[in-house]
C-alpha cells in the first residue's frame, strides 16, 4: 500500500494537467484496499477510483481519497474446446493483457489493441474500437463496496453495457472500486475487419492473422492519435453521437458526403470527427488546449493548458456542431468535480 497526501496529478492522468489530490492511494490487494475503506483517516471523504487516469479531466483539485487499484495477474481459471476464461487484476494494463492474449493464442481482443489505461476500467466505459466492444469478452467484474467492504461481483448481463456506458457509470457510480475482470476470449481466430481501412491494410499484408491485426492496428493508432506523454490528451474526447434515421437522411440534403453507420434500431452513428472538422475546429487552440491537427476527436494539452481551457474549447465545439447539424456531441471523457 503506498498513500501520498496533497499527491500532484500531472503524472496520474494523460492530460498531464496542474491538479492535486488530497489523497493518492495505491492498493495491490484486495486487503489493503479494506484497509483503505475502513480507514477512519479517510472517513466523510469523497472517494473517486483512478486506474490509468486515461480518460480523465481534474476539473479542479479533488478534496478527496483517491483509489489505485494496482493488483497484478493474469490467471487461466477456465476452458472448454472453444473458449479460455481468463481473471485479470485490474491493475494491469489494458494493451499488455491484449499482447499476452494474442500470444497465447486466445483471441477477441486483438482490435482493441493500444487502447491506454488499466483493465479495471474496461468495463466502466466499455471501452471499444474497430467494431470490438469490452462487453463483447467480458464474462465477469469482481469489486468491492466503497461502503460495505463487501465483495460483489456482476455478470455481463448485470453491468448493463452500452455505447461507451455502463452500470458502473449510472447506478453503481462511485460505489465500487473494481479489483478483478473475467474474460471470456476464443481458442478460434475470426478476424473482425469490418472497418475498410483496416480491412485494406491487412489484406495488403497478407492474410490475417491475430499478430498482423494486431500490428496494424497499432500502426494506425501510432499514425492518427497524439502519445500522451508527448502531447497530454485522453484519446477521444466526445463519442460518435447515435441520432435518428430520419435525422440524419435530413443532414445529407445539406451535408451529401457526411459519413454515417445505420444502427439495428432505425439510428445512424455519426462520426464526430467530421462534425468537428466540418465545423472548422480542427487544429483550432484557445489557451493552452487544442483540436489535434490530424484527429479531431482529441483535444490536446499544448503545453500549460488549465481544466478551464479545455472546458472551454469542449463547450465551443459542442455549440458549433449542435448549431449546424442539431446534433449534440457528449464527452466520453469523465469530468472529475471537487
Amino acid at each position: 500500500m503506498h498513500i501520498i497526501e496533497h499527491c500532484s496529478l500531472t503524472d496520474k492522468h494523460s492530460f498531464h494537467l496542474d491538479a492535486k489530490a488530497r489523497y493518492w492511494a495505491e492498493f495491490s490487494h484486495e486487503e489493503e484496499a479494506l484497509a483503505l475503506l475502513s480507514d477512519q483517516q479517510f472517513a466523510g471523504l469523497p472517494r473517486f477510483v483512478v486506474g490509468g487516469g486515461s480518460n480523465l479531466l481534474f476539473t479542479a483539485d479533488y478534496p478527496g481519497l483517491l483509489l489505485h487499484p494496482a493488483i497484478q495477474g493474469a490467471s487461466l481459471v477456465d476452458e472448454d474446446k472453444d473458449m479460455v476464461f481468463i481473471n485479470v487484476g485490474a491493475g494491469e494494463t489494458w494493451d499488455d493483457f491484449v499482447a499476452e492474449s494474442v500470444a497465447k493464442g486466445w483471441y477477441g481482443a486483438e482490435n482493441l489493441s493500444g487502447i491506454p489505461g488499466c483493465v479495471g476500467a474496461s468495463p466502466v466505459q466499455n471501452i471499444g474500437a474497430y467494431g470490438v466492444e469490452a462487453k463483447d469478452l467480458i464474462d465477469e467484474v469482481e469489486a468491492l463496496d466503497l461502503v460495505t467492504g463487501l465483495t460483489v461481483k456482476l455478470n455481463q448481463a448485470e453491468c448493463r453495457f452500452g455505447y461507451r456506458d455502463s452500470v458502473f457509470k449510472h447506478r453503481l457510480k462511485n460505489a465500487l472500486v473494481i479489483t478483478r475482470v473475467r474474460f471470456r476470449l476464443s481458442t478460434r481466430f475470426q478476424p473482425n475487419l469490418n472497418y475498410s481501412d483496416l480491412a485494406r491494410r491487412v489484406m495488403a499484408l497478407g492474410d490475417p492473422t491475430p499478430a498482423l491485426v494486431r500490428d496494424t492496428i497499432l500502426t494506425i493508432r501510432h499514425e492518427k492519435l497524439p502519445d500522451p506523454d508527448n502531447l497530454g490528451n485522453a484519446g477521444s474526447f466526445f463519442m460518435n453521437p447515435v441520432i435518428p434515421a430520419a435525422h440524419y437522411h435530413s443532414l445529407l440534403a445539406t451535408y451529401p458526403d457526411m459519413p454515417g453507420w445505420p444502427q439495428s434500431d432505425d439510428t445512424v452513428k455519426v462520426p464526430a470527427a467530421w462534425c468537428i472538422e466540418r465545423t472548422g475546429w480542427k487544429g483550432k487552440q484557445l489557451g493552452g488546449a487544442a483540436v489535434h491537427d490530424k484527429q479531431p476527436l482529441v483535444l490536446v494539452n499544448k503545453g500549460g493548458a488549465t481544466a478551464t481551457d479545455l472546458l472551454n474549447l469542449s463547450a465551443g465545439i459542442q455549440a458549433d456542431v449542435l448549431s449546424a447539424f442539431g446534433i449534440h456531441l457528449k464527452p466520453e471523457v469523465l469530468f472529475i468535480q471537487a
